[in-house]
């Protein structure tokens, strides 16, 4: 009996994590909200740069972008629409619409419409935290 309850509950773990999700580098996790939209949800680390090496990791490796395909920031930080984890944020390869993509402003966190190259957004794994 104390092995069917295990293998019941080991089942419906592996079962309540989406197919598409992934594990990325420094404690950050991908998953696909729909065909075109992905969210990186933090575990630990919560620096910009680790949402932007994960998305990166992800278009990289799940959605086979190019180095110079640009990643796009579809919400900033918010709840979770695949997790349900209080902080998660949305990014995309194909423009989000009704975004201006040319507002050059800089902002603190993550704001609809910024993109990086995949490459530049990789290139922020291996900068190291000063302060954790």
């Amino acid at each position: 009996m104390k092995k069917i309850v295990t293998c019941a509950a080991l089942a419906a773990i592996t079962l309540s994590v989406p197919m598409t999700a992934s594990a990325a580098r420094y404690g950050f996790q991908t998953v696909a909200v729909n065909n075109s939209v992905f969210e990186v949800i933090p575990r630990s680390r919560r620096d910009a740069d680790g949402y932007w090496c994960a998305a990166a990791d992800f278009a990289r490796r799940t959605l086979g972008a190019g180095w110079q395909q640009p990643i796009y920031v579809v919400r900033g930080y918010g709840p979770s629409e695949a997790t349900g984890r209080r902080t998660a944020v949305q990014f995309s390869i194909t423009p989000p619409k009704g975004v201006d993509l040319n507002n050059n402003t800089i902002s603190v966190g993550f704001k609809a419409g910024q993109s990086r190259s995949v490459q530049s957004a990789n290139g922020l794994c291996n900068r190291r935290q000063i302060f954790d």
